[in-house]
């Protein structure tokens, strides 16, 4: 087990967003399903939390009520070597009734906010011509989804 690993609450759609999540991301597994027990809160058997892995990242889940819901002051950063990662993880975190946001953001259909970031933008950002990272901030402000030929044209100045 982890030391530290994020705890996500979700209403009742736990079981739900693990299976989401793990068919998503190849490297990917549930660990463990807890259910209630009888004299429990919720019905006895449904899923009361439980834990899986994305790409070797441990997450703990737990079915707690409306009581608490996710803000994009917490996301899922996912680092993505080129387009078509990009296109495939936008593509299915945005699958069954997601958002898209701004600058490479989206929430999925639980309301979990994501970053889907391809590496080139970092590069571009940081780049030491303040021109250059000028062109390529300006560029990501009006994408939804990044698009990295875009992103590389503005900060080539074409």
């Amino acid at each position: 087990m982890q030391k530290i690993a994020p705890f996500l609450w979700f209403d009742n759609q736990a079981e739900e967003a693990m299976n989401f999540y793990v068919s998503i991301f190849k490297n990917s597994k549930i660990l463990e399903i807890n259910r209630w027990s009888e004299g429990g809160p919720m019905p006895a058997g449904s899923v009361m939390g439980g834990s899986f892995q994305l790409e070797g990242q441990e997450y703990h889940v737990m079915n707690g009520g409306p009581h608490f819901k996710f803000t994009p002051a917490i996301s899922l950063f996912v680092s993505c070597e080129n387009q078509e990662e990009v296109d495939y993880y936008w593509t299915k975190l945005l699958a069954g009734g997601g958002e898209e946001s701004q600058c490479g953001w989206l929430s999925d259909k639980f309301g979990l906010s994501w970053q889907v970031i391809p590496k080139q933008l970092g590069e571009c950002l940081q780049d030491k011509d303040p021109a250059k990272s000028g062109r390529a901030m300006e560029a990501m402000m009006k994408m939804k989804k990044i698009n990295i030929k875009k992103l590389k044209d503005a900060f080539d100045g074409k």
